[in-house]
C-alpha cells in the first residue's frame, strides 16, 4: 500500500492489531467466512502478511496472475522446506499444527531442478496409467459399499460416511494394498489428518508403505505401487514410500473436501437442481469458489529479493492462496467468456497436481452414484448452520447431514483382481483381525 492508501479494516473478529497487522488464517472466525478475509487482504496488495498458526509467519499472494508468476518461477523461489529460515532457527514452536505439513520430506513436494524432474516423472508417468474405465467401476463399487452402510437408515452424513471414507478406499485399490497393510494406511492417514495422535498415526502410515513397497518388490501387481517401483528412473526403497506417502496423504484431505463441497454446491444451489444436476459444472464452480485446498504451495526466495512490490528474505515462507486468487474480482468478467478451468484449484507450474484427472473422474463418479442411488437426497439441518473446519490450509465442512428415502445397495459382485492378497509374514493378519478395519471389510463386502 502506499501512503494515500487507506489502512485496511480487518474482518469482524480478526486479531490482526494484536498480530503486529498479520491476519490470522485459523479459528473459527476465519472457517466462517474467509472470503472476508480475503477481500481484506486484497487491500494490501498481490501479497500480503498472514499467520498460518500461532508464532507461524508466511507471506500469502491473493492475485491471480501474481500467483502464476510465483508458481511458474522455479528459478527465485524453492520448494525445498529445508530452505525455510525460521524453522531452521528454531522460531516455529515443536508442536506447531502446521509443521507436519510444512516440514521437509524427501519427495516430489519439497525437490527442486533434476531431482524433481527425476521424482516427478516417476509419479507422472505412473499415475498416467491408471485405467479410466476400471477407475470408474473401482469408485462405483467403493461408492456402493459405503451407501450400503448408511443407505437403510435414511440418513447420513455425507461428509464423514462417504466423502471422507471413498478416497481412501479407492487409493488401497490403485496402489494394490492387502488388506492388514490397507486397514493400517487408513488408520494412518485418517487419524493424521483429524488430529488425533498424529505422530503416531504418522508413523502407522509410514510402517504400512514400507510394508506395501517389500511386498511389491516381491510380489508386483497391476497397480501404481508397481508402476512407480518397476518406472526408468529406478526409486530406491526410500525414495518408493515417501513418495508413496506424499500420493496417498495429499489426495485423501483435497479429494475428501471436493467431493463434500460439491455435494454441499449441489444440495443447496437451485441453479443445478433446475437444470437437471450438472455434476461436471457444479465440480468447476466448487474447484474456481471453494477449492478444497485454499492456501498451500509453499515455496521460499532463494535470495533476497523484491517481489510484487514487498521485500523477501532468503528462506521467508510464501504460499499461494488459490481461494483468493480464483475469487479475485478482477477475473470475474473474463471467467465470463473464458475456459472455465482455468482456476488454480490444482496449482500451476512443474509442480502442479500430477492427480488431477483421476481426482476430477473419482469425484464425479462418486457424486454421480451416490445422486443415482439416492434421488431424493436432501440437506437435513438448515445450511446456515453448517460448520467449516478450522485451519489455514484446506477448506471443507465438519459435518453434512442428509436425509433420503432408505435405500438397499447389493455387491456388485465384480472381483477386485489388482488388489494384491495378503501372502504370509506380516502381511497376512488373523482372520478375526481382517474383519476389523474398513478396507478389509469393504474386500469382505465384494466377495458377498
Amino acid at each position: 500500500m502506499d501512503a494515500s492508501t487507506p489502512t485496511p479494516v480487518p474482518p469482524p473478529g480478526c486479531p490482526a492489531h494484536a498480530l503486529g497487522g498479520r491476519v490470522p488464517l485459523y479459528g473459527p472466525e476465519f472457517a466462517a467466512d474467509p472470503q472476508a478475509y480475503y477481500a481484506y487482504l486484497r487491500q494490501y496488495g498481490p501479497t500480503a502478511p498472514v499467520e498460518l498458526a500461532p508464532g507461524v509467519e508466511a507471506t500469502l499472494v491473493t492475485d491471480y496472475p501474481t500467483a502464476l508468476q510465483l508458481l511458474q518461477d522455479n528459478g527465485s523461489f524453492r520448494k525445498d522446506a529445508r530452505r525455510w529460515r525460521a524453522f531452521q532457527q528454531g522460531l516455529i514452536p515443536p508442536d506447531s499444527p502446521v509443521a507436519p505439513l510444512l516440514a521437509y520430506r524427501p519427495n516430489a513436494m519439497f525437490s527442486d531442478g533434476a531431482e524433481h524432474a527425476r521424482l516427478r516423472q516417476a509419479i507422472t508417468d505412473s499415475m498416467a496409467r491408471i485405467d479410466t474405465t476400471r477407475l470408474s467401476r473401482r469408485t462405483e463399487q467403493v461408492s456402493d459399499y459405503l451407501i450400503a452402510q448408511f443407505g437403510s437408515r435414511g440418513s447420513a452424513d455425507l461428509l464423514g460416511d462417504y466423502a471422507k471414507m471413498l478416497p481412501l478406499l479407492v487409493f488401497n485399490q490403485l496402489f494394490g494394498c492387502p488388506a492388514d497393510i490397507g486397514d493400517r494406511v487408513f488408520f494412518g492417514i485418517n487419524n493424521m489428518f483429524e488430529g488425533v495422535n498424529a505422530e503416531k498415526a504418522a508413523e502407522v502410515m509410514f510402517e504400512a508403505a514400507g510394508e506395501l513397497v517389500a511386498l511389491k518388490r516381491s510380489a508386483p501387481g497391476d497397480d501404481v505401487t508397481t508402476w512407480l517401483m518397476q518406472h526408468q528412473v529406478r526409486l530406491t526403497d526410500e525414495e518408493m514410500v515417501h513418495q508413496l506417502a506424499l500420493l496417498l496423504a495429499a489426495g485423501a484431505e483435497p479429494m475428501r473436501n471436493l467431493i463434500g463441497n460439491t455435494l454441499h454446491r449441489l444440495l443447496t444451489d437451485d441453479e443445478y437442481a433446475h437444470r437437471g444436476g450438472l455434476i461436471d459444472e457444479a465440480l468447476d464452480d466448487t474447484l474456481w469458489e471453494n477449492p478444497p485446498i485454499a492456501n498451500l504451495a509453499p515455496h521460499y526466495p532463494a535470495s533476497d529479493m523484491e517481489f510484487a512490490g514487498q521485500q523477501l528474505r532468503a528462506g521467508d515462507l510464501v504460499l499461494v492462496s488459490f481461494a483468493a486468487a480464483n475469487s479475485h474480482p478482477a477475473l470475474a468478467a473474463s471467467r465470463q467468456t473464458g475456459s472455465n478451468r482455468a482456476h488454480l484449484a490444482w496449482s500451476a507450474g512443474p509442480h502442479g497436481c500430477p492427480s488431477k484427472d483421476p481426482a476430477r473422474q473419482i469425484t464425479v463418479t462418486a457424486v454421480e452414484n451416490l445422486l443415482n442411488r439416492l434421488p431424493d437426497v436432501e440437506l437435513a439441518v438448515p445450511d446456515d448452520s453448517l460448520t467449516w473446519r478450522p485451519g489455514a490450509f484446506s477448506r471443507g465442512l465438519t459435518a453434512l447431514p442428509a436425509r433420503f428415502t432408505p435405500v438397499s445397495v447389493a455387491p456388485a459382485h465384480t472381483a477386485v483382481r489388482d488388489t494384491a492378497p495378503a501372502q504370509g509374514g506380516r502381511h497376512a493378519a488373523p482372520q478375526a483381525a481382517e474383519r476389523t478395519g474398513m478396507w478389509s471389510s469393504f474386500l469382505s463386502w465384494l466377495k458377498k
